[in-house]
């Protein structure tokens, strides 16, 4: 392996499936949707569920969340989703430090809720993540909802969190699963990566291991990748692996058609089955229709600090496309001074701008956030030239985001090239190239 490295430049494995949150891909809604459930359980919303097919990122977002959240949340994480009933409560006292002793069911409840309401009191909250929750039976399902009517009088006491295969909205659409699926109260879907974000995915992971060079995949090496992963990122980094295998035992530094092919010969992927739409699909459409709008800023972490929300939650939501010169979601009278000067300079630029070129997304944040974003501004215009610095905004008018970005570049090659000598400060809030095309 460590030849495979060298040959193509690499600081570490680029592609390995064990998360590694190093690797976090923010594009394809990821990014938002790390920030929503953090919202999410920072706002006492209940029991929150993360749906995906096998191999779509839902635990690399969970080792994510448990990286992300604040440090006033203690955070439990169930790995195994086999457990029985009285296992579950063993396991959650284990994690609180809390001596079962062979108590009752009863007696194991009010032992948790009296710990819970300890760390309440000392203004701690406490959150369950349970992964491959589809797979859990349904005694430890009802457990589940149990454990979440724990409350003192104004607030959650225990925040649930389910990560599980589309498996589990099947089990939830039954009768008996009605008052379980009635206390989830947001819902989150890790859809596929598009044909038109794998090729983004692939290069973040190269850059993120410390590759230098130009892309080594092919335009046509990426869409066979994308065809044949159907966009799964598991997939995606197996396949990518064994080309650049491939590529290497051949003494090339390109990976093109007949790598991936050997490639897609050796992972030889069954095909997804594809499921009927159930009776939560729409419910679930509207949940990442609306969730992606309420905080598009998990990368500004590094430089923004967190402030407690304070409006009421939005419901549970998925990303719009930014708002064009055209549409804008917040005139620019509404908007700070530094913002709207840099939110004119985007009107003026985008209608002559060249869809085929790239720039590069520094962050998003909720315009709730306001000082924030003057602050993040004043400081990128100091070691950036502020002609270049601009401002879009999308979203609802209840709910707008800013979205900062930088530069007008005629390849993602240039724009890569021109991340690599941003600030480090910067560099270490990931950014990434983007199309103009997504803007327009």
């Amino acid at each position: 392996m460590s030849l495979y490295l060298e040959h193509f430049g690499l600081r570490e494995p680029p592609f390995r499936i064990t998360p590694h949150t190093d690797f976090f891909f923010t594009g394809a809604n990821r990014g938002p949707t790390l920030d929503a459930l953090i919202y999410a359980i920072t706002q006492d919303e209940g029991i929150v569920k993360v749906t995906g097919e096998v191999g779509s990122g839902k635990t690399m977002l969970c080792r994510m969340l448990l990286e992300r959240l604040p440090a006033d949340v203690e955070s439990l994480y169930l790995a195994n989703p086999s457990l029985s009933r009285s296992e579950i409560l063993g396991a959650i006292a284990d994690e609180l430090g809390i001596p079962a002793d062979g108590k009752t069911t009863h007696s194991m409840i009010r032992t948790l809720q009296d710990a819970l309401v300890e760390r309440y009191a000392a203004g701690k909250r406490v959150v369950i993540m349970i992964d491959e929750a589809h797979a859990m039976p349904a005694e430890s399902l009802e457990e589940i909802r149990l454990l979440s009517n724990l409350e003192s009088k104004a607030t959650k006491l225990l925040q649930i969190a389910l990560f599980a295969q589309p498996e589990l909205d099947e089990r939830l659409a039954a009768n008996d699963m009605r008052q379980l699926r009635e206390r989830i109260t947001q819902h989150f879907n890790l859809a596929p990566l598009k044909a038109g974000e794998v090729g983004n995915y692939i290069e973040f992971r190269l850059r993120a291991a410390g590759y230098h060079g130009p892309n080594p995949f092919t335009a046509r090496a990426v869409d066979m990748i994308a065809r044949i992963s159907e966009g799964l990122s598991r997939r995606i980094n197996i396949l990518a692996d064994k080309s650049l295998l491939a590529a290497y035992s051949s003494g090339s530094h390109q990976v093109d058609a007949a790598e991936v092919k050997t490639a897609a010969q050796d992972a030889r992927f069954a095909p997804i089955q594809k499921k009927t739409a159930g009776p939560f699909t729409p419910l679930l459409k509207l949940a990442i229709a609306v969730m992606m709008t309420a905080t598009l800023g998990a990368l500004a972490y590094a430089l923004w600090p967190r402030q407690p929300a304070t409006v009421a939650p939005p419901p549970a939501v998925a990303a719009p496309e930014p708002a064009t010169a055209s549409e804008p979601a917040i005139a620019l009278a509404d908007l700070p001074p530094l913002t709207a000067q840099h939110a004119a300079q985007f009107d003026a630029w985008l209608p002559g701008a060249a869809r085929e070129n790239y720039f590069i997304q520094l962050t998003s944040r909720s315009a709730a956030h306001g000082d924030d974003i003057e602050n993040f501004l004043a400081r990128a215009g100091k070691t950036l030239d502020p002609a270049a610095l601009r401002v879009y905004r999308s979203g609802p008018p209840e709910n707008v985001q800013i979205g900062i970005i930088f530069g007008d570049y005629p390849s993602r090659a240039t724009a890569w090239a021109a991340i690599r000598s941003l600030p480090e400060p910067i560099r270490r809030m990931r950014p990434y190239p983007r199309p103009v095309s997504t803007l327009q």
